[in-house]
């Protein structure tokens, strides 16, 4: 079969098209062919037995010199194209040839899916009717195709060797792969998933719509595609503004951690709790790190400043640290050795006899103990048992000394009980001379009979001391009433007062004879008072004789 004739009535620019294989081999067409794998299918449908060819998908340019023997296939317009190229068709019926691959530029134009909870399933996009196709294109009888839009007809491509309704559906299916597109896409505004490459897609579907080639309602489509950029540009706008209050919570949280760390940092190194302080900071670096590999980028700006203050904050805090504790360390040598000194001491004096000497210098290391700055716990507690150990040994010593001597002394106890009930029967004193011979026969007794276990030394003394107190007193008030300058004074007195209240009855009589009552009362209370100390010392001194 000789090549077609080209025909006279196509525009100029079409002139440049071929009659083989379709040349439309755009990366969109590919990707329509992963969107919307229907038009294979819908392709193979149109088979009108062995008579009639099959429109095959287009095929790759560089696979044209290859496929002479198919049966002739779909031409599309393509102005840009340099010359005409013609393939003679067979009459064996045809084979679909294979879809060009998607090239990495369909790639970076298909949009991203979002989430896959939040896509619902796609319905494929009604196929256009021939009615509705017969709306927007028409076919010559050479199988040349043409778009109408807005009353202006624009060639579309060529289908020989088929019927009008085949060329024309096949075109028309190639507007319903970009409308399924659309339909995609304003599920995925609807759904709100992820804008990104959103408005490159309906870019990228605009220059599909713009090469017409294919048939349909082009204007709707445009139509739909202004309706999603302006959709797309205002879900652009909320998640912009979504991802920027989500920036700024994780800007907000990050301060918080580096304002915790700098506090930490910056707290007294003598007053810090060091334990729980480092801790806390390992709990917020890994809390940065946590931040850093989940949360949203901040910015190399910000990310770079708080980095530098939190790690700034951990230096100062470590050199803190090092420092309190090298110190630390010093300190706890020097305590360490003052108390292995006093600890040398106490060992000294732990077999030491001299049981006076030896607990006073015990009280005195005591006293040293108390006033050394404490080591660490594990090691003031280690030192402290042996200083401990020290002490114990002299005191049990002295303890087992004074166990024997009391068990010596327990004859001489009853003894000095004995004498401390004869010294009891002296009481009450009846006759002084007689209380003070008997005592002192006990006291000369008592010291005979020597020392008592140290228990009983002192309730067996003040047993004795208290009757000896009981005849002192005595003897204090014997003498009291005895002493003749008492009496004197006591004489002296008496004359005064009486003498006083001889006046003061003469002053009542001349009161009560003028009758003035306020010179009555005032010698009246005189009296009465001078009375009552006249009769005070009266029995005082009958007490004395």
């Amino acid at each position: 079969m000789e090549p077609e004739a080209e025909p006279t009535e196509v525009a100029p620019a079409e002139a440049e098209q071929t009659e083989a294989e379709p040349t439309e081999v755009a990366p969109a067409e590919a990707e329509q062919a992963e969107v919307a794998p229907a038009e294979a299918g819908a392709a193979e449908d149109t088979q009108s037995g062995d008579a009639e060819p099959v429109p095959a998908a287009p095929a790759p340019v560089a696979e044209e010199a290859g496929v002479a023997a198919e049966a002739p296939a779909p031409t599309e317009a393509a102005p840009e194209e340099a010359g005409v190229a013609a393939e003679e068709p067979v009459p064996a019926a045809p084979r679909p040839a294979p879809r060009p691959a998607p090239s990495p530029a369909a790639f970076a134009a298909r949009p991203k899916a979002g989430p896959a909870a939040a896509v619902a399933p796609v319905p494929a996009a009604p196929a256009t009717s021939l009615a509705e196709a017969a709306r927007w294109g028409r076919v010559e009888g050479d199988g040349h195709v043409f778009l109408t839009i807005d009353g202006e007809e624009h060639p579309v491509g060529q289908y020989p060797d088929v019927s009008n309704d085949e060329a024309l559906a096949y075109f028309a299916r190639k507007y319903d792969d970009i409308v399924a597109q659309i339909v995609l896409l304003e599920q995925r505004v609807a759904s709100k998933a992820p804008t990104t490459d959103m408005q490159k897609t309906v870019t990228h579907l605009r220059e599909q719509l713009a090469e017409r080639n294919m048939v349909g309602d082009i204007r709707s489509a445009e139509g739909r595609l202004d309706t999603l950029s302006t959709e797309i540009t205002a879900l652009e706008k909320a998640e912009k503004a979504q991802h920027d209050a989500v920036r700024a919570a994780e800007l907000a949280a990050r301060e918080a951690i580096v304002i915790e760390a700098e506090a930490i940092s910056g707290t007294d190194p003598a007053q810090i709790q060091w334990k729980t302080s480092s801790a806390r900071m390992n709990e917020l670096f890994e809390s940065w790190k946590t931040a850093q590999k989940s949360g949203v980028r901040l910015g190399r700006s910000n990310e770079d400043a708080l980095w530098k203050r939190f790690r700034a904050a951990r230096t100062v805090f470590d050199r803190h640290r090092r420092a309190y504790f090298s110190q630390l360390d010093s300190n706890n040598s020097a305590a360490k050795a003052a108390k292995e000194k006093l600890i040398g001491e106490a060992e000294a004096l732990s077999a030491s006899t001299d049981w006076g000497f030896a607990a006073g210098e015990y009280r005195r290391l005591m006293d040293e103990w108390k006033a050394s700055p404490r080591a660490s716990r594990k090691d003031d507690d280690a030192l402290w048992a042996r200083f401990r150990a020290a002490q114990d040994v002299f005191f049990s010593s002295r303890q087992a000394a004074n166990d024997e001597i009391d068990q010596e002394y327990a004859a001489n106890l009853k003894v000095k009980e004995a004498l401390l009930e004869e010294a009891n029967a002296i009481l009450p004193i009846k006759e002084l001379g007689a209380a003070k011979k008997a005592l002192q026969s006990v006291r000369d007794r008592w010291e005979e009979a020597g020392k008592v276990p140290r228990a009983d030394m002192g309730r067996i003394e003040a047993g004795l001391r208290r009757i000896e107190d009981a005849v002192r007193q005595a003897e204090d008030e014997i003498w009291q009433r005895s002493n003749p300058e008492t009496k004197a004074r006591t004489n002296s007195a008496l004359s005064q007062l009486e003498s006083a209240i001889a006046g003061l009855k003469d002053d009542l009589a001349k009161a009560e004879k003028a009758g003035d009552q306020r010179k009555i009362k005032a010698a009246q209370e005189a009296l009465d008072a001078r009375q009552a100390w006249l009769d005070q010392i009266q029995r005082s001194a009958s007490e004395l004789s």
